[in-house]
């Protein structure tokens, strides 16, 4: 027992010492990264708290309003047009239960008139552009405005077209690849790894484990951005389908493993863009920026701008 506390205790403490000083300065091992963009405003569906969302007037107004950054998700139709869309069903978005898959671009039906905002319990979005928008139409009108892509399905043929149409337009640097899913994250990458990248939901998972046992500032990462929930959302302006996420004893445990400001900062000291989503008022804003995130993702771009104008401070 006494050679433990003579030598495991000293090496125990020389080590937490040594991983508290690197977190707060990780220049020291790591070369801080440098992308092409620096994504402060991002609207969340090209801001579907304004217009319909993932339309090109959604992308236009949000865009017009001064976003550094537009997300979107993309599935493929049957005759191999990518499309802007969060669903792969299109029964919420169209009231037709009906996979985009199984039909060509121009059979696509028309958005609703009206569409509940997702992370805003109550509030809805309309517009006069209800037409579905093509992947290659936002890159032709948005050349050099920034973009993440969410891949929700492991289909190598979507995967090698959104990569090809980042080549045709010349934005390999400013266009992100994002999935929840590692393996869907792999086979981005192995298509194309010129192009920027986020955690996956189990690299997340292993940031967190790192950053707990004191090996984050020792471990290398290869991801650009992090891009996660404002946990404080949950059960206050977002009903979640999962039942756990309607726990509130899960989403406080959740929030204050999470929710870390040195984790932040760490990350961003690396040059690891830090985005927390999905802002839609005043007070979400400001925790997030408090937070240390460096980029704000909303459904409600003209918001997001009011904010940082009224708050020039924290930009």
């Amino acid at each position: 027992m006494s050679s433990f506390f003579y030598y495991i205790l000293p090496a125990l403490g020389g080590y937490t010492l040594t991983s508290m000083y690197l977190l707060k300065n990780p220049h020291i091992l790591h070369r801080k990264k440098r992308t092409a963009f620096f994504a402060r405003h991002i609207s969340h569906r090209g801001g579907c708290g304004e217009r319909l969302e993932s339309t090109m007037e959604a992308f236009t107004n949000a865009v017009e309003e001064g976003t550094d950054m537009l997300e979107m998700d993309c599935f493929m139709t049957r005759d191999g047009h990518v499309v802007v869309s969060h669903d792969k069903n299109l029964l919420r978005l169209t009231g037709h239960d009906v996979p985009i898959s199984s039909l060509n671009f121009q059979d696509l039906p028309l958005y609703k008139k009206r569409l509940p905002v997702l992370f805003y319990t109550g509030h809805y979005s309309s517009g006069t552009d209800r037409k579905f928008t093509l992947l290659e139409d936002v890159f032709r009108k948005f050349p050099r405005v920034a973009a993440t892509i969410e891949i929700k399905e492991n289909n190598s043929q979507l995967i090698h077209k959104v990569s090809d149409l980042t080549k045709r337009y010349n934005r390999e640097d400013i266009t992100v690849w994002a999935s929840e899913s590692s393996s869907i994250m792999n086979e981005c990458r192995k298509t194309n790894s010129s192009m920027p990248h986020g955690f996956s939901l189990n690299r997340g998972v292993l940031l967190l484990l790192l950053f707990y046992s004191g090996l984050l500032p020792f471990v290398p990462l290869k991801e650009d951005l992090l891009q996660f929930y404002l946990m404080s959302i949950f059960n206050r302006t977002y009903i979640a389908e999962r039942r756990i996420l309607r726990n509130r004893l899960f989403i406080y445990l959740v929030e204050k493993l999470t929710m870390r400001k040195s984790l932040f900062k760490h990350l961003a000291d690396r040059g690891i863009q830090v985005h927390l989503f999905v802002c839609n008022r005043d007070e979400d804003i400001k925790e997030a920026l408090d937070l240390g995130a460096t980029g704000v993702m909303t459904d409600y771009p003209i918001l997001l701008s009011d904010y940082f104008r009224r708050n020039r401070n924290q930009e």
